[in-house]
């Protein structure tokens, strides 16, 4: 069964920083792309970032550019989100996902098509 657990949300101050992890478990690790993903309520699911476990090859949204950075711990399962110069508009629950790399790569890897989801967990930036 796949499982994919996030943790690490909480509540900052503005020009803060806050790492998340997505813990993946019941799949085989390296075949797989990891998304980062955030939503807001009433409006559409966002994609963050996304990282390929198999060569390390990542992705950003140009609005979390130079500030967040995805890496991926291939040991452990785990993926990793830092988010630096947090921003109020930064808000949002954010979800794992995941899916073969194969799916993903080559025009999916913002776009909420993957398989497999987390729970997600609640990141609050305030100004």
């Amino acid at each position: 069964e796949v499982q994919l657990v996030e943790s690490g949300g909480g509540l900052v101050q503005a020009g803060g920083s806050l790492r998340l992890s997505c813990a993946a478990s019941g799949f085989t690790f390296d075949d797989y792309a990891i998304g980062w993903f955030r939503q807001v309520p009433g409006k559409e699911r966002e994609g963050v970032s996304c990282i390929s476990t198999g060569d390390g090859s990542t992705y950003y949204a140009d609005s979390v550019k130079g500030r967040f950075t995805i890496s991926s711990d291939n040991a452990k399962k785990t993926v990793y989100l830092q988010m630096n110069s947090l921003k109020p508009e930064d808000t949002a629950v954010y979800y794992c996902a995941a899916d073969r790399i194969e799916e993903i790569l080559g025009g999916q890897e913002l776009q909420p098509e993957y398989d497999y989801w987390g729970q997600g967990t609640q990141v609050t930036v305030s100004s």
